[in-house]
């Protein structure tokens, strides 16, 4: 199984975190946008097909099997 390289999964983790809040407070198509691009890349890069589950897998720089909660809801709906 290939690991993604821990800082590029902190940056996309750190990335994440800080979109979601941007657009929780913004709520505007551009950072719905950038959410939806972010996620997909960190599901893409840790082989999962959800955020919770990408969040959930090992931490990138702790012991292997080690992981942290997901902060929170990260599903982003896709317009109709």
């Amino acid at each position: 199984m290939l690991m993604a390289n821990p800082a590029t999964l902190r940056n996309l983790v750190t990335r994440y975190e800080a979109l979601r809040s941007t657009h929780a407070r913004l709520g505007t198509p551009e950072s719905r946008r950038q959410l939806e691009d972010v996620s997909y890349t960190l599901c893409v890069t840790t082989g999962t097909r959800a955020v919770p589950d990408a969040l959930a897998g090992p931490a990138p720089d702790g012991p292997a099997g080690g992981g942290g909660a997901p902060p929170g809801p990260a599903a982003v709906p896709r317009p109709p």
